[in-house]
């Protein structure tokens, strides 16, 4: 979404198929843009293979193995969906006074986040990060160009049909993009897709 980085209550890191959501949760929390971080996130079928004890867990571990101290790192493990993740990591957060979230995640999943956040938790401040990555070397770090694909496609849809349900704010999305969208629905990529949206 182009958000210019700036200091934040409480960092969560999104849970998905993307170790690389951890690593630059990590890097962020080191740079010193926020002191906590809630890793959420329970496993979906397209990570239970890769993160057998949870997406959040998994990603925990791999911020403590690049130095983030114990003590700055919460697990949501139960969420299955962007939604869920930001509804427990609020409830898990409890009473901490918290006026501003650092959403990190997959590069295609910012605006979709963005969106959920302020439509279930409208009061905080919301940046969006993920990593700084062109498509081809992000295809090659995932190692499963389908995967990312479908992804990218499912999360296209849910944009604007999670807007039109009300469980997100809703967004204009460029006619070009639809396009795309139905293009590559129209290829095979339809793995992710919600079933008559």
């Amino acid at each position: 979404m182009g958000h210019e980085l700036r200091r934040c209550d409480v960092a969560i890191g999104l849970g998905s198929h993307d170790l690389g959501v951890a690593t630059r949760t990590a890097e962020l929390f080191h740079d010193g843009w926020f002191p906590l971080i809630v890793f959420s996130g329970s496993n979906a079928p397209t990570t239970v293979d890769r993160f057998p004890r949870g997406e959040a867990v998994h990603y925990r571990e791999q911020a403590l193995s690049l130095g983030v101290p114990d003590d700055a790192v919460l697990v949501e493990h139960a969420a299955k969906h962007t939604g869920a993740n930001i509804e427990l990591s609020r409830a898990l957060l409890g009473t901490r006074e918290i006026s501003s979230v650092m959403l990190v995640s997959r590069p295609y999943q910012q605006r979709r986040a963005y969106a959920s956040c302020r439509r279930i938790w409208p009061e905080v401040e919301v940046v969006c990060a993920s990593q700084d990555i062109g498509l081809e070397d992000y295809l090659a770090g995932i190692g499963d160009d389908d995967r990312v694909i479908n992804t990218v496609v499912a999360d296209t849809q849910r944009i604007r049909v999670y807007g039109e349900q009300g469980l997100a704010l809703p967004q204009e999305m460029p006619a070009d993009v639809w396009v795309a969208y139905e293009r590559l629905v129209g290829a095979g990529y339809d793995k992710r897709v919600i079933a008559n949206a």
